[in-house]
Parts: C-alpha cells; sequence; structure tokens
C-alpha cells in the first residue's frame, strides 16, 4: 500500500511492508517488457501544469525530503529554473522493491532508494532503452544497528537457528544486504549469506513493537534511526554491532530517475537537485527547525530532543553526493547480484551532480 500526499497534506501514514524479490530472470523480463511499451509511447514532453513525483520514507533517512516538501523547495527551485507551474505528489513507500516496482510502473520521477537497490537496478536496466535508470544524488548517511533482546548474543556468531533477524525485505532491502556485508567482513566472505536463513521481512514500526516485546520470535532488528533509538531505549536491549563499525560511513539511500527524463528535463534534475542541497543546509544551520519537521511527517512517536540527539550524532550526515558506494559495487558484483560493474560511481549518475559541490 502507498500513501500519498500533495503540497502541505498530513504526511507520515504507515506503509505497508517491503514485497519479496522476484528472480532475476523474471525481473529482467519485467524491465524488457517495459521498456517495450515505452518505446511505442510518445516521447515524454514537459506539459504546462506539471506534476513531479517523488518517493518519500519515514525514517531520519529521509529527512531532507521531508524538509523539501514542508518548505516547498522544489516548487521554488522549478520556478527559478523556469518552471512556473509544477506541483509535487508526494508518495509514501515502505521497502527498496516497492520503489522500484513504482518507478518501472511508470508512477515515480524521482526515486529514493538504499543504495543496493539503485546499484542493481541500474545494473539491471543498463541498456534497455527508456527503462535505464541513473543516479541524481546521493541522500544520507548514518549508522545501521543490529539490536538484540537476547543477552546471550554479543556477536554475529553467537545467533541461531532459533534466531529471527527482522529486516524491512529478505536479502534484498538495505538492511539485507549491508548486513550480509558485515557478515563477510566479520565470518569471512564466504559466510556473506550465513544469516539469510533466519532474517523475516517485517517493516521497521512493527519490527520495533515485535523486539521490544518479544514477539513473532524476533530476537533482533537491524534497523537506521529513529528506529534503532527508539529500541535502546528500552530494558533488556542492545546492540550487538553498527554498520559504521564495521563498513565505515557508508551512504545508505540515494536518489534516482529515469535515463529518459534527466535527458529530456534536466531543468527538473536541476530544481530538484538545487531543492535538495537546500534542504541539507537548512538542517545543519537550524537543527531545532529540522528536527521539529521530522516529529511532525514522521508519524513516529519520536520526541523533539530526541531527533536533536540522533542530528548530532557525527555519523548521521545528508550530502547530495554520496560516499563508498563502490564497496556496494564489490560486495554485489562478488556475490553474484550484478553481472557488470561501473568503473567509478560516478558512472552511475548523472553528470549535473557535478555543478553541486560535496556538503
Amino acid at each position: 500500500m502507498i500513501t500519498r500526499t500533495r503540497g502541505d497534506d498530513k504526511p507520515g501514514q504507515r506503509a505497508r511492508g517491503a514485497r519479496e524479490r522476484k528472480a532475476p530472470s523474471l525481473r529482467r523480463r519485467a524491465l524488457v517488457a517495459a521498456g517495450l511499451g515505452a518505446a511505442l509511447a510518445p516521447a515524454l514532453v514537459l506539459s504546462s501544469p506539471r506534476t513531479v513525483r517523488i518517493s518519500k520514507g519515514y525514517g531520519l533517512l529521509y529527512l531532507p525530503l521531508l524538509v523539501m516538501e514542508q518548505r516547498r523547495l522544489f516548487e521554488r527551485h522549478a520556478a527559478r529554473q523556469g518552471l512556473s507551474d509544477v506541483s509535487v505528489d508526494w508518495t509514501l513507500l515502505d521497502g527498496g522493491n516497492s520503489v522500484d516496482d513504482a518507478m518501472m510502473a511508470g508512477t515515480l520521477d524521482f526515486a529514493a532508494v538504499g543504495a543496493p537497490g539503485f546499484i542493481e537496478l541500474w545494473a539491471r536496466a543498463r541498456g534497455i532503452p527508456n527503462v535505464e535508470v541513473i543516479g541524481v544524488s546521493g541522500l544520507s548517511t548514518t549508522a545501521l544497528s543490529l539490536n538484540t533482546n537476547q543477552p546471550r548474543i554479543a556477536t554475529l556468531a553467537d545467533f541461531t537457528s532459533a534466531d529471527r533477524i527482522a529486516v524491512p525485505g529478505i536479502r534484498t532491502s538495505l538492511a539485507a544486504v549491508v548486513l550480509q556485508m558485515m557478515a563477510s567482513k566479520l565470518l569471512g566472505p564466504k559466510h556473506f549469506a550465513q544469516l539469510d536463513s533466519i532474517t523475516v521481512s517485517l517493516p521497521h514500526p512493527q519490527a520495533v513493537q515485535a523486539l521490544v516485546r518479544r514477539e513473532n520470535g524476533i530476537t533482533a532488528h537491524f534497523a537506521s534511526p529513529p528506529f534503532s533509538a527508539l529500541e535502546l531505549k528500552h530494558p533488556g536491549i542492545h546492540r550487538v554491532v553498527n554498520s559504521i563499525d564495521v563498513l565505515g560511513p557508508l551512504t545508505l539511500d540515494v536518489v534516482y530517475a529515469p535515463r529518459r527524463l534527466v535527458d529530456t528535463e534536466p531543468a527538473l534534475v536541476r530544481a530538484f537537485l538545487g531543492a535538495l542541497d537546500e534542504a541539507n543546509r537548512l538542517i545543519v544551520q537550524d537543527r531545532q527547525a529540522a528536527a521539529a519537521i521530522y516529529v511532525a511527517a514522521s508519524g513516529l512517536d519520536v520526541s523533539h530532543e530526541g531527533v536533536m540527539q540522533m542530528l548530532a550524532a557525527p555519523e548521521t550526515r545528508f550530502s547530495v553526493w554520496p560516499e563508498q558506494l563502490m564497496e556496494y559495487v564489490d560486495f554485489l558484483y562478488m556475490v553474484g547480484t550484478i553481472k557488470s560493474r561501473p568503473r567509478a560511481w560516478n558512472e552511475m549518475f548523472a553528470s549535473v551532480l557535478g555543478e553541486f559541490h560535496p556538503s
């Protein structure tokens, strides 16, 4: 289920769980079919008025997009690009597969998604006319934390077949892939999938409740703020490990778009990047305001003070420029998830990103 908001409609509706990924061959056939259908349709033309469709999520990772929505920054930057009659349709989606499916169905113009999911889609859709996607910007960097309600679990090696680790999507979500990367580092490359058999698909809000209440057999949850921080406030919950300690400051989420949009509507891309860059600067310069926006927009049981603390954490950063994306590329290529690899991260991104300085 997806929830749409336009302009200043109330955000924060809960999205439903991510669907499991179909077999790569099926996804490839779906991409080819979508490409053939798009090839028969008229070329994308900028119309007036233009509704731009952007996905968002409800974790802290999506704060810049929530700032963009609340402050109507995209509309402002579109006007600066000479696009005076542009409105935005914001879509709340849970899970990378849901986002990718919406993009392939032609219902999104800009999609925010976990970096591994984007890289896989970029590799699979590469060279397929009218289906190709390309990165537009980085989005956020923070720590994913593996929390547990079991005192006996202190390391990844302590998990047993009786445990269940909640992630938004089995084997395909950002959390699932980062967990594999951590297992590869800590347990050895041959054991990257050792924990896959005990992961279960559960949206973050439900996973928090299951972990805290010890329901549905959930003994651990791998999540980003605010979910990981909320869990640690409860007695009996402790952190096993976090992603930055093992992998460093990876950019977790990125924004991508159809290549045809980037090629035919460059003013929209510049408007998006300008708006996102302004949102990032607002978060740095006015943390109080940014925290208030998140509390109001997230629909989660978080306090202003709690969000302020999360934003003050040195590992939490927002930038249009991604960090360490080739770490994902190398891993996904090593395990066979992607069959071709870029020579450098910027090969996967629109060249217009180079007009914006790293923040």
